[in-house]
């Protein structure tokens, strides 16, 4: 659905709307894309992807210097983005409370996860050949399979953010409710889900008390368009600045009672210390409204909490053992209604304080209705239960039915992924687990967080691992690991991280691994270094010998031979070595000019004396040799320079790899030494021997294929006189 934006006032935007309301319509949901594209966008097209997501393309203008053709459309610049449309932050508080993992923050946790995943995958191949070989338990049996499952948990969880780390030299200010922190993530908070019912075995002594800890984090996810806890806490935050007396204020309240009922006692207590019956310029006698306000604080403050430690920062009275939580419970309890019950409510002169404290009394003895009534979502309901109804509560079954009849307390038109996914965790079905991972969390969150569903969970180990005949005998794990590193693959800057997870795949894994790295471009040879180091780390010797192959064709094709004859020496390819020996072969014999052999001396120089056929690299070393110490002879370097460079060439002429085209050059680059020296360089047998090649040339020079035209015309007499004259001195001076 292609559109072009509009020249409009409309700041830029692709579709061009009004702010202003008109009437009884309402203003449109805005949603601004971080897109990258420098103005102007000169086109947008829309698509929808799976579940609720939308793809966005903004594409820039094509580059007028590019010409009309093909190239100009490549020059222009263009980004796709991924939108979720219930993720528009536009609730009733209006603020945009969830931090949007964008593209760098997305690769970044990527490449953060490979190392706990490998290392995980690692342990776990260990502990399966042990238990092969002695014939012991399964890997989940084994006693230090979770520990190392939680390391893995723990290790992701903090590539995922802290929403408790707090800015540097931040200054608190004395009537801030809820403290400035890092934006919490629904990756962030799916994950420590799974975490806390999955994984972490100390925590099934306290777990209802981790579940609110976990709510108190992540409550602000919830929803994007009803009231939570946060939210109302939040909107109250706005209005505080402006109110002279907070307790006449019913969001003050309502405030208070909603952040008790979830159990957010610091926040509770700092809340009421903002009670005007505090502050020291008072005209009337708020003495004993103090005192009971003061009274409600202590009792909030030293509420009992049956679980071993308390974060910093954060109130009650922790009991490590049942008895003991049971015993305080019901001395705090009893103080409570002894509150309730004192005469000084009479002696209370503002109402609203009166009726306020005593809401936030009947919370805390667990009244039904008033806790019904302070909670906003029924998973803030669930966890009020924990604190001041059942908090004994344990086992998947009984939790899932409280959480039953709090959705029916508190229904819930806009449950987000989190919901969804306590639900698939408190019913205890992993297939909705998975399912919910993969549609509100995309591949990553599935392929890591199996991981952790069969930690402890016979069922969803089997219903993992068990091979499928309809997805073509793989199974589910399998599935969605391969599925990952598709998405991996399709980006240039994730794709080396992929073999990780097809490598951990053993029916499909290790094929599409080797047709992925076969498929890398070989232009740039940093890449296909990087390419050969993952195949020698997966022991792909194959994959590597085939990709070198290609490189080395595809660097000749391109005139690069040197870099082509590296590659195919690399991959040990003698068949193409031999064809490029014997095509350097021949196209140094058509021509035997000092500047023909200069041509191909270095690519000669590469290939090496030991590959070729016929025995023609061999002669063109020796070829080479003789020139190089002919050269010396003639400039007289060395005295004996000139005696090798005879040597050189009798071992030529006596070889019988030298083609008989390279005879009379040999013999004609030789005239002016033999020529210029005193004494007879060659002996009788070794100038009768040239002198025989020579008169087997004039036979050869019969025949109509002979051909010497880069030589002059008296090459062969001068080399004929040359040879007689040193014939002679050598008889005269042979004893």
């Amino acid at each position: 659905m292609p559109g072009v934006p509009t020249d409009g006032g409309a700041g830029g935007a692709v579709v061009p709307f009004s702010r202003e309301l008109g009437d009884a319509v309402a203003a449109p949901s805005v949603r601004t894309i971080r897109h990258g594209v420098a103005p102007p966008i000169s086109r947008v097209y829309v698509s929808f992807s799976s579940g609720n997501l939308l793809q966005v393309a903004c594409l820039g203008p094509p580059n007028p210097e590019g010409g009309g053709g093909r190239g100009a459309q490549e020059v222009a610049g263009g980004r796709v983005v991924e939108v979720n449309l219930g993720g528009g932050g536009s609730g009733p508080g209006g603020a945009d409370v969830e931090e949007e993992i964008d593209e760098a923050e997305m690769r970044r946790i990527q490449y953060g996860s490979v190392p706990a995943f490998a290392l995980l995958q690692s342990r776990k191949n260990a502990l399966a050949d042990a238990a092969a070989m002695s014939r012991g338990p399964s890997v989940s049996d084994h006693a230090e399979w979770w520990q190392y499952v939680l390391e893995y948990s723990q290790t992701i969880g903090s590539l995922l953010g802290n929403p408790d780390s707090l800015p540097a030299f931040m200054i608190d200010d004395p009537k801030t409710i809820l403290k400035d922190r890092e934006k919490p993530t629904s990756l962030k908070a799916s994950w420590e889900l799974l975490e806390i019912f999955f994984v972490d075995k100390q925590l099934k002594s306290w777990l209802p008390e981790r579940l609110v800890d976990w709510l108190a984090d992540y409550d602000s996810l919830l929803t994007k368009t009803e009231d939570t806890v946060y939210r109302t806490l939040t909107n109250f935050q706005k209005k505080l600045i402006n109110l002279q007396i907070v307790e006449d204020d019913p969001d003050y309240w309502n405030g208070l009672a909603a952040a008790l009922s979830v159990g957010w006692l610091d926040i509770v207590v700092n809340m009421l210390r903002f009670h005007g019956s505090y502050q020291l310029d008072q005209m009337d006698n708020r003495e004993t409204e103090n005192g009971l306000v003061e009274a409600v604080a202590v009792l909030v403050s030293t509420m009992p909490r049956m679980r071993p430690d308390l974060p910093t920062g954060k109130l009650g009275h922790c009991c490590k053992t049942r008895p003991d939580f049971i015993k305080a419970l019901e001395k705090w309890r009893g103080q409570v209604s002894k509150l309730e019950c004192s005469a000084f409510w009479i002696q209370c002169g503002h109402q609203k304080t009166r009726d306020g404290l005593k809401n936030l009394l009947h919370i805390m003895l667990g009244n039904i209705k008033n806790l019904t009534v302070a909670t906003s979502h029924w998973l803030e309901l669930f966890a009020s239960h924990f604190l001041y109804i059942r908090p004994f509560t344990v086992g998947f079954e009984g939790m899932n039915h409280l959480a039953q009849k709090c959705i029916q307390l508190k229904p819930s038109t806009d449950n987000s992924g989190l919901t969804g996914l306590l639900g698939g965790i408190l019913s205890e079905n992993p297939e909705v687990v998975l399912a919910e991972c993969t549609k509100s969390f995309g591949p990553w969150m599935v392929t890591h967080a199996m991981e952790l569903l069969t930690a402890d969970n016979d069922y969803a180990d089997m219903m993992l691992h068990e091979e499928r005949p309809n997805i073509g005998g793989i199974s589910i794990e399998e599935l969605h690991r391969l599925v990952y590193a598709q998405v991996l693959c399709s980006h240039s800057l994730t794709w080396q991280i992929a073999p990780t997870y097809l490598s951990s795949c053993l029916n499909q894994g290790l094929g599409l691994l080797e047709i992925l790295l076969l498929k890398q471009p070989i232009q740039d040879n940093r890449l296909v270094l990087k390419t050969l180091e993952i195949c020698r780390l997966y022991e792909l010797e194959n994959v590597s010998t085939n990709i070198m192959k290609i490189g080395g064709i595809y660097h000749w094709k391109h005139g690069r031979k040197g870099t082509g004859v590296y590659w195919f020496q690399q991959a040990h390819d003698k068949v193409r070595l031999d064809r490029i020996a014997q095509q350097l072969f021949e196209n140094i014999g058509k021509s035997v000019t000092d500047d023909s052999f200069k041509k191909w001396e270095g690519l000669l120089e590469l290939l090496g004396s030991d590959i070729g056929s016929a025995g023609g690299l061999e002669f063109l070393h020796r070829y080479r040799d003789f020139k190089r110490s002919l050269q010396q002879a003639q400039e007289g370097r060395t005295g004996e320079s000139a005696r090798q460079t005879v040597e050189f060439l009798i071992q030529l002429m006596r070889n019988p790899s030298t083609p008989q085209r390279f005879w009379l050059p040999l013999l004609h680059d030789s005239v002016r030494l033999l020529n210029c020296k005193p004494s007879p360089l060659l002996n009788v047998a070794e100038t009768t021997l040239l002198l025989n090649k020579l008169q087997e040339l004039s036979m050869a020079k019969l025949r109509p294929d002979f051909s010497n035209i880069h030589l002059p015309s008296h090459a062969l007499n001068s080399v004929r006189l040359a040879l007689a004259s040193n014939l002679a001195r050598a008889i005269l001076e042979d004893p």
